[in-house]
């Protein structure tokens, strides 16, 4: 609530561009003024907890931290992750330049890892939770937990976060490849040819091969890779595709990509088709595909990877 404080006190005092300024750069991506009061009480909440029990924390400013009790009421500082305790992955506000302009919802992003000796990867995690950050005119927000079997979506009031709604997320079986959101990312000018031009392929080899209607095939460029991935399990996004982090690799092109901590949690596929697995951390790039089921990702997987077999330009 501490975003959601800082951005109505921004819009009634007008200084919703102060928000929106660099506040310096973190670990993972830069810090904007809106991002400040969540990470600071991240940081106050990570001596708390360190208190009772060793724990390690990653948020995008300050990266992974280690911390336990001292023994006297206090905490001290951990070299590493191997003390038995928690392994906790947190974007506060995971869509801030959506938020901070106030044009639509941010998110966050936790996951969490059990105790183990080092670095957790994707595939350790055992749960997760993604909460919505709302514009300034909303009145209710939607939080998704997932402990790695089923996942649940609540619906909540934002003035006392009253439970409105409770429903278990399942996927459609609607195989369809027109009439809905088919979104491709590409969030930096500098890519956008390359990307654009994997795009054309694609959904060309959709209208060729699959009897596509073009004009209703949607695109939707939202800044938030957890936004991204909630509406594609609410079947919002039919499909989408975040390759980045191929076209930089691939064509050299260099671009912001997601990172581990906005994707922990989910269950998509790389760029590449293979197994979505990384390290959680601040600063591995990462790309993904995901379907809204897996029908759709059979129908329509097979052409993807086809554009991919002719490098971007």
């Amino acid at each position: 609530m501490l975003t959601r404080a800082a951005l109505a006190a921004g819009e009634r005092a007008g200084t919703l561009d102060a928000l929106a300024r660099p506040h310096g750069r973190g670990a993972g991506d830069v810090t904007f003024g809106l991002d400040v009061p969540s990470e600071e009480r991240l940081s106050a909440w990570l001596v708390e907890a360190a208190r009772t029990g060793p724990l390690s924390l990653l948020t995008e400013d300050a990266g992974w931290r280690h911390m336990g009790p001292d023994g006297r009421g206090g905490t001290r500082a951990l070299p590493g992750f191997d003390h038995g305790g928690p392994r906790i992955a947190v974007d506060p506000v995971d869509g801030t330049r959506n938020l901070m302009a106030d044009l639509r919802s941010a998110w966050t992003v936790v996951a969490f890892a059990p105790p183990g000796p080092t670095q957790p990867r994707l595939s350790e995690c055992s749960g997760g939770v993604v909460s919505e950050l709302p514009g300034s005119l909303a009145a209710r927000f939607r939080r998704f937990a997932s402990d790695g079997r089923s996942c649940e979506l609540e619906t909540c009031a934002l003035d006392d976060g009253r439970v409105l709604d409770q429903r278990v997320v399942r996927a459609d079986a609607d195989e369809r490849c027109d009439h809905g959101y088919f979104p491709i990312f590409r969030y930096e000018p500098v890519q956008r040819p390359a990307i654009a031009r994997m795009e054309a392929d694609f959904f060309a080899r959709l209208v060729e091969r699959e009897g596509a209607d073009a004009r209703s095939v949607y695109d939707d460029q939202y800044i938030s890779s957890a936004g991204q991935l909630v509406l594609l399990a609410l079947g919002r996004y039919r499909m989408v595709v975040d390759p980045r982090e191929h076209v930089a690799r691939v064509a050299h092109v260099g671009s912001v990509t997601s990172k581990p901590y906005d994707l922990a949690g989910a269950v998509v596929t790389s760029v590449e088709r293979g197994e979505l697995d990384f390290p959680i951390d601040a600063t591995t790039p990462v790309g993904y595909a995901g379907y809204a089921n897996a029908g759709t990702r059979r129908r329509l997987e097979p052409h993807w990877l086809a554009v991919l077999k002719t490098p971007p330009a």
